[in-house]
């Protein structure tokens, strides 16, 4: 696996203080991104929260993703998580060490009071000491939130004094991107009261006894969701229902549960998103189809890496986004000119590069950019590379709908069926197109495109 080492630069750790306006939670920023460029510490919010005690427990939650590996244990180690400035609201993002859990909390405007929230995206310091604080607030009692150094030090800091050097796996890069294109392919498929969720959620073993079980389905019913023996119409996949444990720390202010998938296809597991409601807020937890298949190899996004339309109007619509918490597809097309479809594959392309996400509440995207250099997660994605690698080494011989591709000294046979390609490699046959395109389609796709291609990758 490919790793980076991300140094993280804060003034000061994060802390849970004492002052004249009571407890103060002061969350600090390490360098990241704002519609000013980039800044060391940017300032996004100084306000109180609604319900400070749901507010800890979700952010809590969020570091637990952080901390945890769902697949193949091991000692924790975790990239602090991020927060995104929207102008209306806070989100706090995290993906877990194994790539296969993406955790959201969305705290709202009516869970914020206090200045407007700023706009950018940047790191935000969640220590083991604040852990323990936030841990033991048990009363609403007012909470001072502050999220970015205070007023007097944005002007007199003289330079970091903690920093933090994690590694950065290229695959949780790649996590944001593929979770992000399953997610804009979900639709609600159940509601449930606060008490139906208290009631479903602690049934789910919290152990990783099941994991080996497969993938599990449930469907809405009168009572909230039941287990179903197969994928029927409605159905939503639940794999590996242990990876819901981070819901549980949120799992007594829920107000409702909503859950969302794609339509069923032919049984095979896939992923879901689980959305608590909160007074304010949302904490979302979005699986990949399987405890043991994270999200950074599921190709939703190879297609629209493979043309150079898709990078050019990516450029385009990228200066139109302004930041927006709901950014829809029609309007960029309306104010860009290019089509929904073009517009659509640019923001698959932007959300490589970790500059949109998407919220399933909204059903709309939202503007972040990534305090880390997300684009190395398209220049390291082994399939992208390979497929330009063969595309640039003119091993693609065109045949009207058939293709061939020479790889090492094998050949393969490339079919156009139906809008489809169908590939004779070990990976069509193991996947059937399930995670994406093998990288002979791939690459018949780019010199079909018309893909600059030259020294193999771009």
């Amino acid at each position: 696996m490919t790793r980076s080492v991300q140094a993280l630069a804060y003034a000061r750790p994060s802390a849970l203080e004492s002052s004249q306006v009571g407890a103060v939670l002061g969350l600090e920023t390490a360098g990241g991104l704002t519609p000013r460029g980039a800044e060391a510490h940017p300032r996004f919010f100084a306000g109180f929260l609604s319900a400070p005690r749901i507010a800890a427990r979700g952010l809590l939650a969020v570091a637990d993703v952080a901390a945890a590996r769902y697949y193949q244990r091991a000692l924790p180690s975790s990239l602090d998580p991020v927060v995104t400035g929207n102008g209306d609201r806070l989100r706090f993002e995290s993906f877990s060490g194994c790539c296969g859990v993406y955790a959201r909390l969305d705290v709202l405007q009516e869970g914020l009071d206090g200045e407007r929230t700023g706009h950018g995206t940047t790191n935000v310091d969640v220590n083991n000491p604040l852990r323990d604080a936030l841990s033991r607030i048990t009363a609403d009692d007012p909470l001072h939130l502050r999220v970015g150094p205070d007023e007097l030090a944005v002007t007199t800091l003289d330079g970091p004094v903690v920093e933090k050097k994690v590694p950065l796996p290229d695959r949780w890069l790649r996590g944001f991107a593929e979770a992000q294109v399953a997610s804009a392919g979900f639709d609600l498929r159940a509601e449930l009261t606060a008490a139906q969720a208290v009631a479903f959620l602690r049934s789910l073993p919290r152990g990783s006894g099941n994991a080996a079980r497969g993938a599990q389905w449930v469907v809405a019913s009168g009572s909230g969701l039941r287990p179903t023996t197969r994928p029927v119409p409605g159905a939503v996949c639940l794999p590996g229902p242990e990876r819901l444990v981070a819901l549980q720390r949120v799992l007594r202010h829920a107000t409702a549960l909503r859950v969302y998938g794609p339509p069923v296809a032919d049984g095979a597991a896939a992923a879901s998103a689980w959305e608590v409601v909160l007074p304010g807020m949302r904490l979302t937890l979005t699986l990949s189809p399987d405890s043991s298949r994270g999200f950074s190899g599921e190709g939703g996004v190879l297609e629209a890496l493979a043309t150079d339309d898709a990078a050019s109007d990516a450029e385009l619509v990228s200066v139109l986004l302004a930041w927006e918490p709901r950014i829809e597809p029609a309007s960029l097309a309306e104010q860009s000119g290019l089509s929904a479809e073009r517009v659509r594959a640019a923001l698959t392309r932007l959300g490589t590069a970790g500059r949109v996400g998407y919220d399933l509440a909204d059903a709309a995207y939202f503007h972040r950019e990534l305090p880390y250099d997300a684009d190395r997660a398209e220049r390291h994605n082994p399939r992208l590379v390979a497929a330009r690698e063969l595309a640039g080494a003119g091993a693609v011989t065109l045949d009207g709908t058939l293709a061939s591709v020479s790889s090492g000294d094998r050949r393969y046979q490339v079919r156009q069926s139906d809008g489809a390609l169908t590939c004779t490699c070990q990976w069509w046959a193991d996947y059937r197109g399930k995670r994406g395109p093998c990288k002979h389609a791939l690459a018949v796709t780019m010199v079909r495109r018309g893909a600059t291609v030259a020294g193999g990758v771009r």
